[in-house]
């Protein structure tokens, strides 16, 4: 898998912002804020922040000509593209992970993959832009498990992995990514019970590592904020009744998955929904002390997988 690393330049920058304070983001225009370290000049939103239509294509994959490849997935039908060369070069990608699930589908606005798809990772894209000078795509990037072309890409973000199930193909295709050096995040599901279905499909995927508790003195948490503890992150309805978990009992925890040479290379945000926060942060209801930790997480995930 071909690496892309940070820049000493865009390093500088995301250690130059390391030390900043609550990250404010308010209808309109994102206010990119950064607090007590002082204001800072506003940053717009694009101009068309969501108005591009959606496709399974990241970029560089186009239909193929003629009538729409059609493909068969448990009864249901996904659009299948062919790769050719990009047409647009960033140094990052968001890429979102298609997976199946068992009662749902991978195609779009059918299955747990597209939670909160595409808003979520367009606002986070403009913030991590505006907070490390990275240049990521910034538009819709989501990439099937068992596409070839996910290795092209070191960072990728599941979530509501409750009912995952994944196909043999999809399984093959991630222990590939993750052993060649890919890193997976994966946030947003709450209790024991949707933990079973994805600890078994981590169980399939990569048997000989454990999942364990990912300690606060891990380098993550220090790579570009400083986060020196774990908060539980509510969806935006929760939020606005005042509480912050899905189910009762349930707290949140981070645990990682490390390979043989101690790297990290899941990471995995239980009882919590980094994704809601991202998605609604702009909202005046929505409260900044959430959205600020999961813009810090975030951002350090990503430092993380550009520099390991």
């Amino acid at each position: 898998m071909r690496r892309l690393l940070l820049t000493g330049a865009v390093a500088a920058a995301a250690l130059a912002s390391a030390g900043a304070g609550a990250i404010v983001l308010r209808a309109g225009v994102f206010a990119g804020r950064l607090l007590p370290a002082g204001e800072a000049a506003p940053i717009s939103m694009p101009a068309r922040p969501y108005a591009r239509p959606f496709t399974f294509a990241p970029p560089g994959r186009s239909l193929p000509a003629g009538p729409a490849s059609l493909e068969p997935r448990h009864g249901l039908l996904l659009q299948r593209y062919r790769a050719q060369a990009p047409e647009e070069n960033h140094a990052f990608y968001f890429t979102r992970g298609i997976y199946s699930s068992y009662g749902g589908s991978r195609r779009w606005g059918g299955g747990s993959w597209s939670t909160d798809w595409p808003k979520s990772d367009q606002q986070f894209n403009v913030v991590l832009r505006r907070l490390t000078n990275i240049d990521s795509y910034l538009d819709p990037h989501a990439v099937a498990l068992d596409d070839p072309a996910l290795l092209r890409y070191p960072y990728l973000y599941i979530l509501e992995v409750g009912r995952i199930a994944l196909t043999p193909g999809e399984v093959s295709n991630l222990r590939d990514y993750l052993l060649k050096g890919g890193f997976l995040v994966v946030d947003d599901f709450w209790g024991d019970y949707q933990w079973a279905p994805f600890e078994e499909a981590m169980r399939q995927v990569l048997p000989e590592y454990q999942i364990e508790p990912l300690p606060l003195d891990n380098e993550y948490f220090k790579g570009f904020y400083n986060v020196d503890e774990v908060l539980q992150v509510p969806n935006v309805n929760n939020a606005r009744r005042g509480f912050t978990s899905e189910c009762p009992g349930c707290y949140p925890q981070v645990f990682g998955i490390f390979d043989a040479r101690h790297r990290l290379m899941v990471v995995i945000n239980w009882n919590t929904d980094l994704g809601d926060a991202w998605e609604w942060a702009e909202q005046p209801d929505y409260p900044v002390k959430y959205s600020t930790y999961a813009f810090k997480i975030g951002v350090n995930s990503i430092i993380y997988a550009m520099s390991h």
